[in-house]
C-alpha cells in the first residue's frame, strides 16, 4: 500500500524582496505552486484567466510544461487559499500537503472550533480537521506557503499545545501520547481526591444542618454561624485554587480571546458563587438586607463533580483508541539480522531495506521482505482475517506483524517503518478516525456560538431574575445564573460524532475492513447499487480447467499429457491454467515441436511424434472435423457461460474441454445478503453478454453490463449512478482505479493493486466479498450511533438549560440546584462516550472465513 501523503516540496513562497519586479511590484508575494490536468495551450489560458479574476492578483504565469503557475498577489488583499480555488473551481487540481499535529488542552466542540478557526484563518491552509477524541488536527495546506512550525505558533496562540506528528515516527509519537494520557489520568485523578477530600465536609456539613434542625442549633451555639462560614472558606479556597485552578488557566485566556470554552463557563460559575461567598461572610454589609447567604459547597461541589466527569471521560476515551493500540502491539520491537555473517539483535527501528532476517518459529515478522531461505507456515489472519496459516518458501512475501508458526526462515528486508503494510494500516485507521464527517456540519454551525450564547443566556437569566425575582432576588438571580453556566455541556456535542468515528473504524479495522476516508462511514449506508466487477471480485482472478470431456476408448491422463504439453509453450492465460490443471495431476509434460499460434482460432503442435490441434469450434471446422458428437456437452457448458475448447489428435476429434475463472466461494452468500440489505446488485465485466448473463443470472445478479472495454468502466459507472442514485463500486485491478474514483464510496481488495487501493475510500483486507456487507451493516450502526449521540447531546441542553434558568418556578415552585447541574453535566459526556463504546460490541452479520 501506498503513502498517501504527499510529502514532496511541489511548491514554494517567493518572497516580494526576491521576486522579479515584474512579478513581484511591492506591497506583494508570489507564489509558485503545482497545477495539473493542463494538456494545451488553451487550459493555459483557462487557469490564467481564472486567477486573473480573483480580487488582488496582480500577475500571473502558467507553465504547461513544467505544470507550474506563478502568481503575484496584493498582501493583505487575497490569499492563496483563494488563488487555489479559483484554479480548481475552474476544472484543475492542485497539490496538496497533508498534516497532522496532536493537540492537547480541549475539552469541548468550544475547543475544537477555536483550534480550526485559528488555522483556518492561516493562508495557505485548504482545510482543517480537528477532533476531540483523538486529539489530533489534519490540516491539508498548499505546499510551501507555511511551515508546519508556524501551524504549531498559531494553535499555541489560541490557548492550545501542539506538535507536529512525524510520520516516520508515529509509533514512538504514539507511545509518548499514551504516556501523556495516562499522566493527565493521573493528574485528573489527583485533583479529584484532593477536591473531594475538602468538598465533602462542607457538602455534609451543610446538607446536614438543612435537613437536620437540632444539628443546625447546636452548630449555630457551638461553634457559630460566622465561623462556620471560615471553615467553610478555608474549604472551599484549597478547591477553588487548588483543583480548579485548572479551569483558570484554560477558561481565561479563551474568554479574555473572545472565544470562550466550556472551561469559561465552569470558571464563571464557580468564581460567581465562590465570590459571592467570599463578599457574604468577610462584608455581609455591602450586600441587601435577605442576601447574605453563603455558596461555598456550591462553587467546591461544582468542582469536584466536573472533574469526576472529565475522569470518567479520560478513562471512556482510552478505551475508544484500543484499536489503535492492538494494531500497534501487532508491530515486533525487535529483530534478529544477519550483518557481515553475523547473527544479532537490534531494534527494529534499526532495520534497514536489504537486511536478512533471521525468525524462529513463534516469532513475530518484524518488517516487510521477500524470502530467501527456509520454509514454513506463517499466521496472516490480522492482514486477510484467514484463520489457516499460509505457506511461505522462497520468493513469497512476508508482511511485518504476521506470526511465524513451526519453521526458521530468513528473508530479506523490502519495505521498513512507515512503508510497511501494518504501518499503513495504522495510518489509515487513524486518518478515519481523525476524519470529519458531513453530518457533523451542523454540530459545528452550533457549537460555534453556543459557549457565547450559554453566557448571554446567563447574564439574561441573572437580570430577569434580579428585576423580576422574589425576594431575595439577588440571591435568585445568581444560583440560577449559576446554574446555567454550569449544566452547559458542549462536551457532548464534541465528542457525539468523533468517538463514534473511532470506535466505528476500530472495530472496522479488526474485521478486515479498513475506512481509508471517515466520510465513507456515512456515505456507503446511503447506497442504492453496489456493482461488482467481475474477474478478481467476484471471481478468483486465476483462471482454471474445470471440464475435461474425453471420447471413449482414450484415457483422460494421456490426452491432457498431449494437450497441456502442447500449451505450455503459450503465455495464454487459459494454456497457464491447462498446464497447472495437469501438473497438480502429477502429470509430467513432453516437449512440443513445431509449434504454430494461430490467433482466434487455436494452436497446433506435434508431441512425441503425434499432432495435436487445441482451439475453438470455428478451428475444428477449418480442419473439417465433426464436432456434433459433443453438441450436447457444448450446450451445457454454454449455459454455464463457459466457452468449450476442443482437442483434436492427427484427423480425430479426441475431447472437449472449458478454462473458466471460477466464482470465490464467498460471493454467492455475500449477495445474498446484499439483496436482504435492500440493495441492487450490479456487475461490471468485459466478457461477452451471453457468458455475463450466465455468471448473473447462476449468482442473482441484478443488472449487468457486459463487454465493457477496462478504460470505459467509469463511465459504466457514470450511468448506473443517472436518476440519482448512489453508487458503491467494488473492484481490485489497476484498470478499476477510475471506476472506483468516479463512483460515490470506491472499495477495493486487498489482494488487488495498489494503484486499485489508493483510489478507494475502503480497502477489504482480504478478497472476501462478505465484508461488503459487513462494511454496510456497520456504516449503519456508527451513523444510528452518532445519531444517537447527537440527540442526547442536543436535547440534553435544550431540556435542561432553560430548565436551569428557572422555566418551573412559575408554575411549580422548582428551581435546579447548581450542584445537581454540575452532576447533569458530568453525566452527559460521560453517557456520549458509553454509548459510543457500544459499537466494540458489534457484530458482523456475515463470517469471513476465507480468504
Amino acid at each position: 500500500m501506498k503513502n498517501s501523503i504527499e510529502t514532496d516540496e511541489h511548491t514554494k513562497q517567493i518572497p516580494a524582496s526576491e521576486a522579479d519586479p515584474k512579478t513581484a511590484p511591492k506591497g506583494t508575494d508570489s507564489i509558485l505552486f503545482d497545477v495539473e490536468g493542463m494538456h494545451c495551450a488553451s487550459c493555459v489560458n483557462n487557469v490564467e484567466k481564472a486567477i486573473k479574476k480573483v480580487q488582488g492578483v496582480e500577475d500571473v504565469t502558467v507553465n504547461l510544461a513544467t505544470e507550474k503557475a506563478t502568481v503575484s498577489y496584493r498582501t493583505g488583499e487575497t490569499d492563496t487559499t483563494k488563488i487555489v480555488d479559483a484554479v480548481e473551481q475552474a476544472g484543475y487540481q492542485t497539490r496538496v500537503e497533508t498534516l497532522q499535529f496532536s493537540v492537547k488542552g480541549m475539552h469541548c466542540a468550544s475547543c475544537v472550533g477555536n483550534v480550526e478557526g485559528a488555522i483556518l484563518r492561516t493562508p495557505g491552509v485548504k482545510d482543517v480537521s480537528v477532533n476531540l477524541a483523538t486529539e489530533k488536527a489534519t490540516v491539508r495546506v498548499i505546499p510551501g506557503t507555511i511551515n508546519p512550525s508556524k501551524l504549531v505558533e498559531i494553535v499555541q496562540d489560541a490557548g492550545y499545545q501542539a506538535e507536529l506528528i512525524n510520520e516516520v515516527d508515529r509509533a514512538s509519537q504514539t507511545d509518548r501520547q499514551k504516556k501523556e494520557r495516562e499522566q493527565e489520568l493521573n493528574s485528573i485523578k489527583q485533583s479529584l481526591m484532593i477536591a473531594a477530600t475538602f468538598s465533602i465536609p462542607i457538602f455534609l456539613i451543610e446538607m446536614a444542618s438543612h435537613f437536620i434542625t437540632p444539628f443546625h442549633s447546636w452548630l449555630s451555639a457551638s461553634v457559630g454561624m460566622q465561623n462556620l462560614y471560615y471553615l467553610f472558606f478555608v474549604l472551599a479556597s484549597v478547591v477553588q485554587f487548588g483543583p480548579g485552578l485548572r479551569f483558570y488557566k484554560q477558561g481565561w485566556p479563551s474568554l479574555r480571546r473572545g472565544t470562550p470554552d466550556m472551561n469559561s463557563l465552569v470558571m464563571l460559575g464557580t468564581t460567581a458563587a465562590y465570590g459571592y461567598s467570599v463578599v457574604a461572610t468577610f462584608f455581609p454589609q455591602v450586600l441587601p438586607s435577605g442576601t447574605v447567604n453563603v455558596y461555598f459547597e456550591a462553587s467546591a461541589v461544582i468542582v469536584t463533580l466536573i472533574l469526576s466527569g472529565r475522569y470518567m471521560e479520560a478513562i471512556a476515551k482510552g478505551r475508544t483508541s484500543e484499536s489503535i493500540k492492538r494494531l500497534l502491539s501487532l508491530q515486533a520491537k525487535n529483530a534478529r539480522i544477519i550483518r557481515n555473517g553475523k547473527e544479532m539483535e537490534v531494534p527494529v527501528e534499526q532495520v534497514q531495506i536489504g537486511d536478512t532476517i533471521l525468525v524462529r518459529p513463534g516469532e513475530k515478522i518484524p518488517v516487510d521482505g521477500e524470502v530467501v531461505d527456509g520454509d514454513s507456515y506463517v499466521d496472516e489472519s490480522m492482514i486477510s482475517g484467514e484463520p489457516i496459516p499460509v505457506h511461505k518458501t522462497k520468493g513469497d512475501e512476508m508482511v511485518g506483524g504476521t506470526i511465524n508458526k513451526n519453521g526458521s526462515i530468513r528473508f530479506k528486508a523490502t519495505k521498513i517503518g512507515a512503508d510497511t503494510v501494518l504501518a499503513q494500516i495504522i495510518k489509515m485507521v487513524e486518518e478515519a478516525q481523525g476524519s470529519k464527517l458531513p453530518i457533523q456540519s451542523l454540530v459545528n454551525k452550533v457549537t460555534s456560538y453556543f459557549v457565547p450564547a450559554v453566557i448571554t443566556l446567563a447574564l439574561l437569566t441573572f437580570g430577569i431574575w434580579f428585576i423580576w425575582g422574589p425576594d431575595p432576588a439577588l440571591t435568585f438571580a445568581l444560583v440560577n445564573a449559576v446554574a446555567v453556566l454550569i449544566i452547559a455541556c458542549p462536551c457532548a456535542m464534541g465528542l457525539a460524532t468523533p468517538t463514534s468515528i473511532m470506535v466505528g473504524t476500530g472495530k472496522a479495522a479488526e474485521m478486515g475492513v479498513l475506512f481509508r476516508q471517515g466520510d465513507a462511514l456515512q456515505a456507503l449506508r446511503n447506497t442504492d447499487v453496489i456493482v461488482l466487477d467481475k474477474t478478481g471480485t467476484l471471481t478468483k482472478g486465476e483462471p482454471e480447467l474445470t471440464d475435461f470431456e474425453v471420447v471413449e476408448g482414450y484415457e483422460s491422463n494421456k490426452i491432457l499429457q498431449l494437450v497441456a504439453s502442447a500449451e505450455n509453450r503459450s503465455e495464454h492465460p487459459i494454456a497457464e491454467a491447462i498446464v497447472k490443471a495437469a501438473r497438480d495431476k502429477k502429470v509430467e509434460l513432453a516437449e512440443a515441436d513445431d509449434f504454430n499460434a494461430k490467433p482466434g482460432f487455436g494452436i497446433e503442435t506435434t508431441v512425441n511424434g503425434t499432432r495435436v490441434f487445441v482451439g475453438a469450434d470455428r478451428f475444428m471446422t477449418q480442419l473439417k472435423l465433426d464436432i456434433s458428437h459433443f453438441d450436447e456437452v457444448r450446450d451445457h457448458l454454454t449455459k454455464e457461460g463457459k466457452t468449450p475448447i476442443y482437442v483434436a489428435m492427427d484427423d480425430k476429434l479426441v475431447a472437449v474441454m472449458a478454462v473458466a475463472d471460477p466464482i470465490k466461494e464467498s460471493t454467492p452468500a455475500a449477495i445474498k445478503e446484499l439483496h436482504q440489505l435492500d440493495l441492487k446488485v450490479a456487475m461490471i465485466t468485459g466478457d461477452n453478454e451471453q457468458t455475463a448473463r450466465a455468471i448473473a443470472n447462476e449468482l442473482g445478479i441484478d443488472e449487468v453490463v457486459a463487454e465493457v472495454l477496462p478504460e470505459d468502466k467509469a463511465n459504466a459507472v457514470k450511468q448506473l449512478q443517472s436518476n440519482g442514485r448512489k453508487v458503491t463500486f467494488v473492484g481490485d485491478g489497476i484498470n478499476d482505479a477510475p471506476a472506483l474514483a468516479q463512483a460515490d464510496v470506491g472499495i477495493a481488495i486487498g489482494t488487488g493493486t495498489d494503484v486499485a487501493i489508493e483510489s478507494a475510500e475502503v480497502v477489504l483486507m482480504s478478497g472476501d466479498l462478505r465484508n461488503v456487507p459487513n462494511a454496510i451493516a456497520l456504516s449503519n450502526s456508527t451513523i444510528r450511533n452518532i445519531k444517537e449521540n447527537l440527540f442526547w447531546a442536543f436535547v440534553y441542553n435544550i431540556i435542561l438549560i432553560p430548565l436551569a434558568a428557572g422555566a418551573l418556578y412559575p408554575a411549580f415552585g422548582i428551581l435546579l440546584s447548581p450542584i445537581f447541574a454540575a452532576g447533569a453535566m458530568a453525566v452527559s459526556s460521560v453517557f456520549v462516550l458509553g454509548n459510543a463504546l457500544r459499537l466494540k460490541r458489534f457484530r458482523p452479520p456475515m463470517k469471513v472465513v476465507n480468504g
